[in-house]
């Protein structure tokens, strides 16, 4: 079996008026991008990448795709050398491995189809479930709302639902103790802090957290500040958690070098694919520290992730966009199942997910048109729409 195409599909979606609100302004709509690498064996693979969609696209097809082409699709771990070793001088971070690592998800699917097995037992697992959270609960400026959100993804059969702060100090308190109160004592709470704090505001709001026995605190500092993240942790009760604006297993040996946080959290879109987010996985565990993925594109990352924890024995939880993204609630043909908590893995071989293609043709964005100026949560294009806050400080 051979490699004959690989390409690169990116979705692009417009809330209209029905954006949330959050530390970055207001989203207007949701970008992500697809990975497709076909065979001459007729079997298909899929992957998703979530990062800047041109560049994506650039590293993908414009560099990578001419370097597969007639390689054996199996080989995966050779593959994945081959496209890092390529993309080191212009990308150890950032955008180039995310895009690899799109790629690198495609090739296990091809695996597990071309094997007859799913991808979670090639790497080893035996799990059928794993642990899923409803993440959503962004800023409201009506805070008995967001209580009765919280509620919602608790008779929807979640576990645990993430929040996030970093607003204002008076919000930030009122809203982690709605929630907790909303969602009871069983069940996990996570904070996300958007980056928003200084060191002495995020230790006093981690001494709020560890008294509505927060799950854990993640991001309250730029990816940057390890210094302030081993400060914090050195400190606070609450486990600390950060890592979605990590790449690779460079990456993440940092934050573990600086003893920085206590749940790592890649994210096979971004952080390098499932090669390499199995390998920091495995890293992480033997720092003592587990696993817990971050999800915030499409269906096909979050599957991915899937096979990822259910192979590893630090393996925590994965995430799941609550705030109306149809490339995590409709992009896939046949819906994840929740079952007391946990989504079910999928059955069938590779990643065990076929595509809604009419979703996806609705929503492509040709080559060549340019991204509409628009805050897409984590991505922003426009100078009108790029909204930039200070940390805050505590009264």
């Amino acid at each position: 079996m051979r490699i004959t195409d690989v390409r690169v599909v990116n979705l692009i979606y417009s809330y209209g008026a029905r954006g949330f609100q959050y530390a970055g302004g207001v989203a207007t709509g949701r970008l992500t991008s697809l990975v497709r690498v076909s065979t001459d064996a007729g079997i298909e693979g899929v992957g998703s990448v979530y990062s800047h969609p041109d560049m994506v696209r650039a590293v993908v097809e414009g560099n990578l795709r001419d370097l597969l082409l007639g390689e054996d699709p199996v080989e995966v771990e050779r593959l994945w050398t081959r496209m890092y070793q390529v993309t080191r001088w212009y990308g150890r971070k950032g955008a180039a491995m995310s895009a690899l690592g799109g790629v690198d998800v495609a090739l296990w699917d091809i695996r597990g189809k071309a094997l007859g097995k799913p991808v979670y037992e090639l790497l080893g697992a035996r799990r059928q479930r794993v642990p899923a959270y409803a993440s959503a609960l962004l800023w409201k400026d009506d805070i008995s709302a967001l209580a009765e959100e919280a509620r919602g993804y608790v008779t929807a059969g979640y576990a645990g639902v993430k929040m996030r702060l970093g607003r204002t100090w008076q919000y930030d308190i009122a809203a982690v103790r709605a929630v907790r109160e909303a969602i009871g004592p069983g069940r996990r709470l996570m904070v996300d802090g958007s980056m928003r704090y200084t060191l002495t505001s995020a230790l006093r709001l981690a001494r709020e957290l560890e008294a509505v026995d927060a799950f854990w605190f993640e991001e309250p500092f730029p990816p940057e500040e390890l210094a302030a993240y081993a400060a914090l942790r050195s400190k606070a009760r609450v486990p600390l958690a950060a890592g979605e604006n990590e790449f690779g297993v460079q990456g993440f040996q940092e934050l573990i070098r600086a003893h920085a946080v206590d749940i790592a959290q890649p994210d096979c879109s971004r952080s390098g694919g499932l090669t390499e987010c199995h390998r920091i996985g495995v890293l992480a565990g033997q720092a003592g520290l587990d696993v817990a993925t971050h999800t915030w594109s499409d269906a096909v990352a979050l599957v991915a992730n899937m096979h990822l924890i259910a192979s590893l024995p630090n393996g925590l939880t994965v995430e799941v966009d609550r705030t109306g993204n149809p490339f995590i609630d409709d992009l896939l043909s046949e819906p994840l199942r929740l079952v007391d908590g946990e989504l079910a893995m999928p059955t069938g071989p590779g990643l065990g997910i076929t595509l809604n293609e009419d979703l996806v043709a609705a929503h492509t964005l040709p080559p060549g048109e340019p991204i509409p100026h628009g805050s897409y949560s984590d991505m922003v294009f426009g100078h009108e729409y790029l909204v930039q806050r200070a940390p805050y400080t505590c009264p």
